[in-house]
């Protein structure tokens, strides 16, 4: 999985390379098991500080995408099905995003559809187990 990153967008790089790394799962890239590579060789091939790469690491091991090993490094881990929590928490960052498509004046279909087209490639793709 290559990972790419936006150096002059508005989302900070570790969000950008977290993204990146949740997508690579949601969509079967990313395997249980498999090893992401050490914090300092994807610094080095992004190109950006090894912090950068440890803070990305570290939120994705605090939101269970992964597992860390002081002697194996990072690992993808197997998710569990997660309803509670995280539909909260899906809610709370759906909601700004809903209420610029209300404020754009964006039809419910056409905001659903989007969804809807994202969630079935994600899926497609081997996300779904």
């Amino acid at each position: 999985m290559i990972i790419e990153v936006d150096f002059s967008g508005d989302i900070p790089i570790y969000t950008q390379v977290r993204d990146q790394i949740v997508i690579g799962i949601a969509s079967g890239q990313l395997l249980p098991g498999e090893a992401l590579p050490s914090v300092r060789r994807l610094a080095a091939d992004i190109g950006i500080n090894v912090h950068t790469v440890n803070k990305a690491y570290a939120i994705l091991r605090d939101e269970g995408f992964v597992k860390m090993d002081r002697r194996s490094g990072a690992k993808i881990a197997a998710m569990t099905k997660e309803d509670g929590p995280f539909a909260e928490q899906l809610k709370s960052r759906l909601c700004p995003y809903i209420a610029e498509a209300i404020c754009r004046q964006m039809e419910r279909e056409d905001f659903q559809d989007i969804v809807a087209s994202l969630f079935n490639q994600l899926e497609n793709t081997g996300g779904k187990k």
